[in-house]
This record gives structure tokens, sequence and C-alpha cells, in this order.
């Protein structure tokens, strides 16, 4: 039987790196039925035994870090560096959930609250949900796959890894990592293909939990497609990030942080990247000042090469997606201050200026390096129009003013507010995700496990004389 595959391409020469399975719907069920196996055996495993496995996985990541992260670069379009410090954070979240395996608590309810139970004992213990169907990004793979995976397998559930289509092939490795540490059998899989395969995910009522890192169309659609079974969705989805330089700022750390955060880091392509600028008149143009110089000074090139800070964007039709952005705000009305080519997949960091409020370009999250700039002469104007956008996953402040800038962040209708920082942060230690069209989850070490699991009361009657 000839089995369908499609090709995986270095987004920036076009050179074929490898094929993986075109996986059919037989294919999806046939590996969801396998997962419910590979479940029963996780959870008969002790929690020692779960984070024993898990450690395993990280020390040989570990061994094979350098080849992972150029295997991720090649097949992304990240500079190898990055990739570096990706790798390095998926063996630390593996560690991380390792230890989190041996800390799923339960609680003790005191029943001596409510009259006539006096004398009983209540108890809750939690469980593991099922099968976990984890679909992974494109733009940070390795990372993201690992608070999903990792996550599920600490806290006793199996996993279904559908990794991103144009970089699949980290993953397949990463599995086969997995199989030689000693996983149980279909304790983890993955399912390779297009969007029907994220939808049968979805759908099929022996995955008990879609974890989903991506836009907010597919989150919505996957969450139409689960509400059938009754199955957890849970969505960390698109953002549009604020940054907002007031006239005390720290100008050379607010220009980093949107030269970092948004131009160079990831190639513009981060849910948590820095989308939209909004600086007091009265620093803006020594903003701007400063801004362009270090734009210009950005290397776009061949990111397999260290000295490259921004390699192509996932595909082609990524970058023609960028190019038409910054055609659309020019359109309607903002200032191409620098960059905005387009050559293949390669878009070269962009500066607006005078970025109209009202543009619906502006509206948008534009993933790729683009860094759009509008002027506010009073700070709560900024925070309005921070506070418009449909996403609410992080926001900057950046302001000397301890007082102020608590006050913003308190107002500003956000996952998380990083004061005198970049919007790119992602510890994970810390709960991450939004509010509104960014999906309302929240994915971290303290947090995922939980949420992968379910909890059961049990009650003593007469436990006390």
């Amino acid at each position: 039987m000839t089995v369908s595959t499609f090709d995986v391409t270095n987004p920036g020469t076009g050179e074929l790196l490898g094929q993986v399975p075109d996986m059919t719907e037989d294919d999806v069920r046939r590996v969801v039925d396998d997962a419910q196996t590979g479940q029963r055996a996780v959870a008969a495993m002790p929690s020692h035994a779960r984070a024993a496995l898990l450690e395993e996985v990280a020390t040989r990541m570990a061994a094979e870090r350098d080849s992972i992260a150029a295997l991720v670069a090649a097949e992304n379009g990240k500079p190898l560096p990055q990739t570096e410090g990706e790798v390095d954070a998926a063996i630390r979240i593996f560690r991380g959930y390792a230890a989190e395996a041996t800390r799923i608590f339960g609680r003790q309810i005191p029943l001596d609250a409510v009259p006539g139970l006096e004398r009983n004992l209540a108890i809750t213990v939690r469980e593991p949900l099922g099968v976990v169907a984890a679909i992974v990004p494109f733009n940070y793979p390795v990372e993201l796959y690992a608070h999903k995976a990792a996550a599920a397998i600490a806290a006793g559930n199996a996993v279904v890894v559908q990794p991103p289509s144009r970089c699949p092939l980290s993953l397949v490795r990463v599995n086969e990592i997995f199989a030689e540490a000693g996983a149980p059998p279909y304790a983890h899989q993955l399912v390779t293909g297009g969007v029907r395969v994220s939808q049968m995910l979805a759908e099929l009522p022996g995955v008990a939990a879609v974890t989903l890192t991506g836009s907010t169309v597919a989150g919505r659609e996957l969450a139409r497609r689960g509400a059938d079974t009754f199955k957890k969705v849970l969505l960390e989805l698109g953002g549009n990030d604020a940054l907002i330089v007031c006239e005390d700022a720290d100008l050379e750390k607010a220009v980093d942080a949107v030269v970092l955060g948004r131009l160079a880091r990831g190639n513009g392509q981060i849910c948590c990247a820095v989308k939209r600028v909004y600086v007091d008149e009265a620093v803006h143009d020594a903003f701007l000042d400063l801004l362009l110089p270090k734009a210009a000074a950005l290397r776009v090139g061949d990111q397999l090469d260290r000295a490259t800070d921004v390699g192509p964007l996932i595909a082609e039709s990524a970058a023609q997606a960028v190019e038409a952005a910054v055609n659309r705000l020019v359109g309607d009305g903002a200032t191409l201050l620098a960059g905005g080519e387009r050559d293949g997949a390669f878009v070269t960091p962009a500066v607006l200026a005078d970025v109209p409020e009202k543009s619906p370009a502006f509206a948008d999250e534009i993933f790729g390096p683009v860094a759009p700039i509008a002027r506010f002469t009073d700070v709560a104007d900024a925070v309005r129009m921070a506070n418009e956008s449909p996403y609410g996953l992080h926001a900057a402040v950046f302001t000397r003013d301890v007082s102020r800038a608590f006050t913003l962040a308190k107002q500003l209708d956000v996952g998380g507010v990083v004061i005198n920082g970049s919007t790119a942060l992602r510890a994970e230690n810390l709960p991450f995700g939004g509010t509104k069209d960014t999906g309302g989850y929240r994915e971290g070490l303290h947090e995922t496990v939980t949420d992968l699991t379910r909890q059961k009361t049990m009650i003593v009657m007469e436990a006390f004389e």
C-alpha cells in the first residue's frame, strides 16, 4: 500500500529536509484507539516512575541538543542561537514537569461546616483525564510541545501530538527519544497532517482533552468541534501586544524591547511579540532616532549562520501576508521608515510611524518583523487603544514611575504586563495566556498538570466518633 506523504523544506532555500506521512482519518482513529492502551499504562505508573521517564527524556534531549536545535532552525527558519535556546527551554520544561508529577495534591474538605455532617470525612484526589491531544504551532515547536506533552504524561495521561505540518521533523525525533527512554507502548504518539487531523482530534470521543497553541480562528473551530463530546479544550491563541512608552521612559531599553522583542526574536513570529508601539508625543522623535539605526543593523539571512539576526519566515506565503499587511498600513496613512521588502520567505525588519489609530491593519496580528508606531499625548488614551484590541495576551509599560507602572498594569485588559521590558517574555514557571480572543487559558508548570487532571471526591461516613 502506498502511503501519502508531504515534504518538509528549508523555508529559506527550499532544500528538501524530509518527508512525513499525510495521515488519513483511519490512521488518526487507529492512533487514538491505541492511545487508550497507552493511557491505562501511564495511569498505572506511580508518580515517581512518570517523573523518572520525563527526566530520562530530558537527559536524552540534552545529549542531542545541538542536532535538534539545528534541525529546528533548518525547518523553521529561526536563527540557530534562538533554536538552541528553545531546546534548552524544552529540556528545563521536561525536568520541571518531572518534579510536578510528584506534586499532584488533593484536599481534605471540612464537612463540619454543614450541620449534621460533623462526623464524616471528605477528601479529593486528582486523576488523569485520559488521552490528551497536543496540537503544536510552528513558531516554537519543541518548547511549546514540551509544555503540552510533558504535562500530559506527568498527570498520568497518554498524549497524541500533532506537530506543525511545516516543521515536524524535530518532534519526529523527540517521539523516537520518548520510546528510547522507556515510555509504555502508545503512551506518546504522533499524528502528522493538516487541518483535518486537528479537527478529528477535537471530534473523536477517545480524546479527553485538546490543548492548542495557535490562531484564534483555529481555536474557535476546535472548541466547536470538541463541544459534542464535552472534552476539555485548552486554548492559547493570538496576540496583538501593545508596548506603551511614557515620557519618562528609558528610551534605550524601550527601543531594545522593540528590536529584540519584535523584529529579531522568532523572526517576529511570536504570539507575545511586541506588535503595537504607543509612544508619548514628547519622546516620539527621540525614540525613532534610536530605533531606526538598530533596526537597520539587524542582519537578515541564512538561519544556520550564527551572525544572522532574522531568518526566513516559516513559508513564502507567510512573508507575502506580512508584505500585504505593511502595504495596508501604508495605505491607511502610515509612513514606512525602514524595511518591509520581501525576497521569497525573507522580510527585512519594518518600522512604520504615524500609524492611524483606527487602521484595520493595526488591529490585526501581523506575524512577522514589523513594528508599527503610533503617538499619544495622554497615557489614558494609550491604555484605551491597547484595550480596544480583540486580543489580550501581554502588554508592556516603560516608565520610571512605579505608581504609574502598576496603575497602568491594572488597567490593561491582558494576561500579563511586563514593566520596563519586552512583551516577548515567557518563563515556564509563570502562567502564560490571555484574555478575550487569546483564549482565556493559562499554561505553565504550576497550572497545566492540574488542568490535565480531574477531581474525584471520596466521603467516609462516620469517620469520627
